[in-house]
């Protein structure tokens, strides 16, 4: 996609600028070849809605994720990382980085600190602002966020506008059922406190950072004068933020601790809104490029008066993780954040952070568009869109059930999996030096533990593209099988052809 100002850019102007506000939708972009169906292979409808509670368990039985602390009873809505998820997790933020900062000439990267001047909150609103309305069930005494409530009855029932769901007459209680027991909505503080200092007192009050943006802002004149960058460019970070949600849930969808993919892209005033579609078409082809269904996508245009307070235009790029209850999930938010920022910055810090454009000898303090994602929803939504179940041949002659994660080869945790046929004396070793040497370039797996089909299952159900066998051939032949996840053919390799054959496979990675 060309940025605003390239040559097309004219024939984009004639468009529409944006769809009504509240509306959804439908995204019809191309789809990438990887994604077509493979010819003489059967290809199995994906699973029914169950998908999200499937994945949930393959998550927690292969060391995707597991739930925190689990010997003590563990924390709710807190998850750790097992060894797959790890690599998951790298995958995704290294393509993201691919993509946002290395593979552009206008974005540079950060990483500021969690714990900021309290004064930051202050100025950006959150300390005023950043709360979420809390309603109590009088008959459980379980808090809902009452907007949640709302929005789940809306999107059942088919009503346009939440707000006009009055959740006393129509709405029972997620836990126990009871009607008409909510309290009267009131605020609750997001951002979790902490103390610095040896004293817990008011003048150590600090919060731990809920959104990675703010360190972007106050770092805005010294990435300007360090990197000698002029708008329109950005400056992006990952890392970890934490919100004190009322009702955290759906599996690593929403938690209190979680990290973040953020970037602020300062442009002059006037041209943030094609600036805003760009990022939004950008951001929207980036999930599709690493293999996500577009039909499991779409956008959201926020209402105008459902806004945060610093946005100008926010739209939400959403997947369809058929939750119990509501069907789609926010992916990502792409906010066009006008000046809001390094204007309230500037005011409470006494610094100015506007920019003199030499060229046309003005100032002005930049708008900008902010591609905020969620590190653990991406994940989530790759291992749902990528869960699949078909058959496979079996050593008896019929078939098995198959589960298959069909990663793309980007965001695979494994690579390659070698396998020697059987554990032997002859076959193990040169198995093992095969797997030590194909480490150096990516993640290998060794296993020979098992029959060689359900080896094969294993690997598939954790979504290594390929695997690689060595038999008793190998010891004549020199050569090794490599079969494809996806399509399970396999061909005859080389040994010393295999690392140039991965090399070419593996692009990207």
């Amino acid at each position: 996609m060309e940025p605003p100002g390239s040559s097309d850019h004219a024939s984009r102007q004639a468009r529409p600028r944006h769809p009504p506000t509240g509306w959804f939708v439908t995204l019809t972009p191309h789809r990438p070849a990887a994604s077509r169906p493979t010819p003489g292979v059967h290809h199995v409808a994906k699973p029914p809605p169950s998908a999200v509670d499937n994945v949930v368990s393959l998550a927690k039985r292969r060391g995707f994720v597991y739930p925190c602390g689990e010997i003590y009873g563990g924390t709710r809505s807190a998850w750790d990382y097992g060894p797959l998820g790890v690599e998951l997790k790298d995958n995704i933020k290294r393509q993201w980085w691919k993509s946002m900062v290395q593979g552009r000439e206008d974005v540079v990267g950060l990483d500021s600190s969690i714990i900021l001047p309290r004064e930051t909150w202050v100025a950006s609103g959150h300390v005023g602002t950043f709360t979420d309305p809390l309603t109590e069930c009088q008959s459980c005494h379980k808090r809902f966020r009452e907007d949640h409530l709302q929005e789940d009855y809306a999107a059942k029932k088919g009503i346009d506008n939440p707000d006009d769901v009055n959740i006393n007459e129509v709405i029972a209680c997620p836990n126990c059922g009871a009607r008409g027991s909510w309290t009267e909505s009131r605020d609750f503080q997001m951002m979790l406190k902490t103390y610095l200092g040896v004293i817990e007192d008011e003048s150590g009050l600090h919060y731990l950072r809920p959104e990675t943006a703010q360190g972007i802002f106050l770092n805005f004149a010294n990435v300007l004068t360090s990197s000698r960058m002029k708008p329109p460019f950005g400056i992006a970070q990952i890392g970890k933020s934490f919100r004190n949600e009322i009702t955290p849930g759906n599996f690593i969808f929403r938690t209190r601790e979680f990290e973040q993919m953020e970037m602020e892209f300062f442009v002059p005033p006037g041209e943030d809104e094609d600036w805003h579609q760009y990022w939004i078409d950008e951001r929207t082809a980036w999930y599709v490029g690493l293999g996500i269904d577009p039909d499991n996508l779409r956008h959201f245009e926020h209402p105008q008066e459902k806004l945060s307070h610093y946005s100008k235009r926010t739209v939400d790029i959403e997947y369809r993780f058929r939750f119990a209850g509501s069907e789609w999930g926010e992916l990502e938010g792409i906010a066009n954040r006008t000046d809001f920022d390094l204007g309230t910055h500037s005011k409470h810090s006494g610094k100015d952070l506007s920019y003199f454009d030499q060229a046309n000898n003005e100032r002005y303090t930049p708008y900008v568009i902010e591609p905020a994602a969620g590190l653990s929803r991406s994940l989530m939504t790759f291992l749902v869109d990528a869960y699949h179940e078909d058959e496979a041949p079996n050593t008896k002659g019929g078939v098995d059930k198959r589960v298959v994660l069909r990663l793309d080869p980007r965001l695979a945790p494994v690579k390659v999996a070698v396998l020697p046929l059987s554990r032997n004396a002859d076959l193990s070793p040169k198995a093992k030096a095969l797997a030590a040497e194909l480490r150096q370039n990516w993640n290998v797996d060794f296993d020979d533990a098992g029959a060689i089909g359900k080896r094969y299952r294993r690997q598939d159900e954790i979504g290594t593209p390929y695997c690689v066998t060595v038999d008793f051939e190998t010891l004549e032949d020199h050569a090794v099988t490599v079969r494809e996840r996806d399509t399970m053919s396999q061909e005859r390799v080389s040994l010393d052809r295999l690392t140039g054959y991965f090399a070419e496979r593996f692009v990207g990675c």
